[in-house]
């Protein structure tokens, strides 16, 4: 004699509350420029502390830094500070104001729209510097 077996249900797949948000790709900007911004204070004490060694060594570094390479990178250093700083404020506000948190979404926009207008300014400008010593 065989008796019933009762099928489990079918498990539900539960997405993750930031799967694709744009909040999650902010959090996850925001942790990537901020590791970027200390990488390049590390190498600029470093590079600031070779003068102490030996001041030849140090104008060699520092005439390396007039790259065009360096010139791009300096662009996206710009990147990094400007959007930590903008993206931070923002994250201050949802903390400690009282609506941060109902007003989030808005305020990523309005952060990401200031930082556009203010980025494509001095990337454009910064490229016309690039450009001018580089002939």
């Amino acid at each position: 004699m065989s008796t019933p077996t009762e099928v489990a249900p079918a498990p539900v797949r539960k997405r993750s509350l930031y799967r694709g948000d744009p909040g999650m790709w902010s959090w996850v900007l925001h942790r990537i420029t901020g590791v970027s911004i200390f990488f390049f204070l590390f190498v600029h004490v470093l590079d600031t502390a070779v003068i102490r060694v030996n001041e030849n060594t140090y104008t060699e570094i520092i005439d390396t830094y007039k790259t065009p390479i360096i010139g791009l990178m300096e662009i996206g250093l710009v990147f990094c500070v400007l959007y930590h700083a903008l993206n931070g404020l923002r994250v201050i506000l949802v903390d400690f104001w009282s609506k941060g948190a109902k007003y989030q979404r808005q305020m990523l926009w309005a952060i990401l729209t200031v930082f556009a207008i203010v980025f494509i300014a001095a990337a454009v400008r910064m490229l016309q510097i690039l450009i001018t010593h580089a002939l």
